[in-house]
Formats: C-alpha cells, sequence, structure tokens
C-alpha cells in the first residue's frame, strides 16, 4: 500500500469485457490516468467491411495530459494490436516485457506515431514510481513468453491485472508463473482483482503443455501424408512444440502468413524460439519432399476471417 491516501480510485473498461479481445483498461489515480492494454478485435461475421475493431478512445483523447503510461501485459492481438493508432492520438509512454515491446515496435512500423514514443522494458522486478501509485509486475503462464500481472499499489491495496493466463504445473522457464509472488500480494491485501482467462467460466480446467505435445508427436511421427497445422501467430509455445515434433519425427516445417513468419523472425532473434535451421524450410521448396516430410503451419494473427487458411 501506499503511505499517501488516495483521494480517487476509478476503473473504467474500455474493451475486453464480454468479449474476446479489444482488451483496454482505464485506471484512474488521483489525477493520474494509466492504461491497461491497446488489443483489437476481428470482426464478426456481421461486420462486413470492417478489417479491425479497436476501442473508443475518445475518453483518452480528453484526458490524454494526466496519462502517465500504456502497461501492456503480454504480446498477443488482443491485448497489443491497436497500440499503433492509440499512440497516433496519445503521446505516452509505453511499459512491456522484452517480448512485448518488440511485438509492439512491429506494429509501429506500419503506422507509425506521429511522436517520438518511449519504451521500456520491465520484468517481475521492476518497480516504477509515480506521485499517486507505484507499479510491480508479476510473471504468469500464458501460450506466449513473457507474459506479466501488473500491479497499481494504492492506499487502499492492491489492483491487480493478471492479463491472460492460466495455470499448468509443467510451466518452465519464460512461462512459469511467479506463484510467490502472487501469494504475496494475497497477503499484503488486494482492493481489487482484474483476471481474465478465456473460458474460465466453464468447469473443469486446462489441459497441460504436456499432453498437447505428446498427442502432437503421436500424430507427427503416424501421419501417413503433409500435416497442417493452424495456430495463432503469436502462439510461441505451439510453434515451439510443432518445430520440436517435427525435428524429431524427421519432417520440414514451411510458414505460411506474413504475421506469422514476422513472429518466428523476433521470436528467434530475441531467444524465445529454437529452431533448427536444418527443419525450416521455405514455402516455395515444399515440392522437393514427399508428403511424409512435411509439416506447414497456416496463420495470420488472430483467426480473422480473410487469414492465410483462405
Amino acid at each position: 500500500m501506499t503511505k499517501t491516501k488516495n483521494e480517487v480510485i476509478r476503473i473504467i473498461p474500455l474493451g475486453g469485457v464480454g468479449e474476446i479481445g479489444k482488451a483496454m483498461y482505464v485506471i484512474e489515480i488521483d489525477d493520474e490516468v494509466f492504461i491497461v492494454d491497446s488489443g483489437l478485435m476481428f470482426p464478426e461475421d456481421e461486420m462486413l467491411g470492417i478489417d479491425i475493431v479497436i476501442p473508443d478512445i475518445t475518453y483518452l483523447e480528453e484526458n490524454k495530459d494526466r496519462i502517465k503510461g500504456i502497461f501492456l501485459t503480454h504480446g498477443h492481438e488482443d491485448a497489443i494490436g491497436s497500440i499503433a493508432y492509440v499512440l497516433q492520438k496519445i503521446n505516452a509512454p509505453v511499459y512491456g516485457s522484452k517480448l512485448t515491446i518488440a511485438l509492439a515496435k512491429e506494429h509501429l512500423k506500419n503506422l507509425p506515431a506521429p511522436h517520438q514514443v518511449k519504451f521500456f522494458e520491465v520484468t517481475n522486478k521492476s518497480r516504477m514510481n509515480f506521485n499517486s501509485t507505484y507499479v510491480t509486475f508479476f510473471h504468469t503462464t500464458h501460450s506466449i513468453p513473457d507474459s506479466l500481472g501488473i500491479v497499481f499499489h494504492t492506499s487502499e491495496g492492491a489492483i491487480v491485472f493478471t492479463g491472460e493466463f492460466k495455470f499448468d504445473q509443467s510451466a518452465k522457464g519464460k512461462y512459469k508463473p511467479d506463484l510467490a509472488k502472487m501469494a504475496q500480494l494475497g497477503e499484503e491485501g488486494v482492493f481489487l482483482l482484474l483476471s481474465e482467462s478465456t473460458e474460465a467460466e466453464r468447469p473443469g480446467y486446462t489441459t497441460s503443455e504436456i499432453v498437447i505435445e505428446e498427442r502432437l508427436a503421436k500424430y507427427f511421427h503416424s501421419a501417413p501424408a503433409r500435416i497442417l497445422v493452424a495456430v495463432y501467430a503469436s502462439n510461441f509455445i505451439r510453434i515451439q512444440q510443432v518445430f520440436n515434433q517435427a525435428q524429431k519425427s524427421n519432417r520440414k516445417v514451411a510458414v505460411v502468413g506474413k504475421s506469422l513468419e514476422k513472429v518466428i523472425d523476433i521470436g528467434v532473434k530475441l531467444g524465445y524460439l529454437t529452431i533448427d535451421e536444418n527443419t525450416l524450410i521455405p514455402i516455395t521448396e515444399i515440392n522437393q519432399y514427399e508428403d511424409d516430410e512435411l509439416i506447414i503451419i497456416v496463420s495470420s494473427n488472430q483467426g480473422e476471417p480473410l487469414d492465410a487458411l483462405d
């Protein structure tokens, strides 16, 4: 908790509540405004002529002088996909993990901001101090590494944003959650928990990634023909599993989809993906191999209608 009494604490969701995508929350603490996530949503079937859906940021434009930062929980499109559009209207620093910042910067290559954007890489050990609050972070488990929960510490207790997450006891490395820090936050006192987990209202639990990879291994070794794998472009854990099992089953992997190609390039350069150079081949070379020697990963961003599967 902060020692100074906070007079105003206000949480305003601008997207992401009761829908898949378009995540954006506004946190007002006294006279300072903070933004958590800047996502997009892909159009539903009836949204003819619409490419993407982004949050209505009118309120942010009206209060842009009070905005202290945009905090990103992870690198999926539903959390960072509208960042370039928001930065066209708002001049604010962006905080996120190393991978999340790299993916956010990629968005600005197509729609650069009219001003110099300041990016700050944070980890689960970082602490950012502001007049009304201080902000800390903790690791969570998701299908993309470097995912972070974000905590705004107030005089009333902690405001905790989990970002989209799951629990998986098999999670390791950059996917491992910071359970000790979560427990510590609970002991210190949580004022408000904003928890996001797709299909969390369904009973049961999420299948462990170990089980999923075992099934991939089974089918990759037994399939008599070429294999097509459809993934979200930023589903790093699935992409890594495909390459792991492709190498073990002596298959080559070709990639279809510009978004997926960019993600793999960033992931390899930053060390978040480990890919054997002899396993990955250009799509133009698939005719040089027998069908039972091939895996083709097909994707665009996050399941939009006009993606590479068309």
